[in-house]
């Protein structure tokens, strides 16, 4: 499934899939759901996690600059604290917004 329109409202992301469905993410859940390597950590080939100490976020850090397309199969938003790694596959952004 593919959003048909994503736009910022407010402090959400609204989305509206092909299906004809909407979802609402806070710029918020949106943030600390980053999947890139900095947020999430990154697994070596026996599993194992390696991530940095969490830090504080900022308030910008919650402020939505802008979102680039990735292929035909995500989005990358742009975020106020210049962090801006994280790629959300459209089927980790639906998942998200279900939560």
């Amino acid at each position: 499934m593919k959003p048909a329109q994503l736009q910022p409202i407010g402090n959400e992301l609204a989305i509206k899939w092909d299906d004809g469905s909407e979802s609402y993410i806070t710029f918020e859940v949106l943030r600390r759901s980053c999947p890139c390597a900095g947020c999430k950590g990154e697994a070596d080939i026996m599993g194992n996690v390696y991530k940095a100490a969490p830090k504080p976020l900022s308030p910008q850090a919650f402020q939505l600059v802008r979102i680039n397309s990735v292929g035909g199969y995500a989005i990358q938003p742009q975020w106020g604290d210049g962090h801006g790694t994280g790629i959300f596959s459209f089927d980790y952004l639906r998942a998200i917004a279900s939560q």
